[in-house]
């Protein structure tokens, strides 16, 4: 049975790389992950950051020569402020090494975009949502990064 996107993968995981964020998954109490707020404050519990450092910690102390961290976040989303938090924890901890960030932003279709007046304002306010997600999530990843790159199909970085 297919529960999580994890589960369409034909390569298993480690279980110490996946860490699912119970409530906001697609049953979850608290609904989408859809603000930066929402996920910057996710980070801030502190069972949750120990248990983050906890797995960054184990896949470290395997390494004989740790050159630096790849992170690879979604811009348009709650991710973004995760992401933010997650390469704030890496630039303090593991000062000397590189972080490569790559943002991520979908292809918005602009088929039926305004088929209803009554979803006009639900659009807005996603629109409004992914472009405060998008530059808060660029202003933060690019400042603990070595090199930040935003990668999108579209030219607009999935912003309408």
């Amino acid at each position: 049975s297919v529960q999580l996107w994890s589960d369409y993968l034909n390569v298993q995981l480690h279980p110490k790389s996946i860490y699912v964020i119970r409530q906001y998954m697609h049953d979850g109490e608290c609904g989408c992950l859809e603000a930066f707020g929402q996920g910057e404050s996710l980070l801030q519990d502190p069972s949750c950051m120990e248990e983050l450092e906890d797995r960054l910690h184990f896949y470290v102390e395997e390494c004989d020569h740790l050159q630096g961290f790849q992170v690879l976040c979604d811009l348009h989303n709650g991710f973004s402020g995760v992401g933010a938090k997650v390469t704030e924890l890496l630039y303090d901890e593991y000062s000397g090494k590189g972080i490569l960030t790559w943002g991520l932003t979908p292809v918005l279709s602009n088929v039926g975009v305004i088929q209803r007046l009554d979803f006009l304002f639900q659009d807005y306010q996603k629109n409004f949502y992914r472009l405060m997600n998008t530059a808060l999530g660029i202003v933060h990843l690019s400042s603990h990064s070595s090199l930040f790159c935003p990668l999108s199909l579209s030219g607009s970085l999935g912003i309408k």
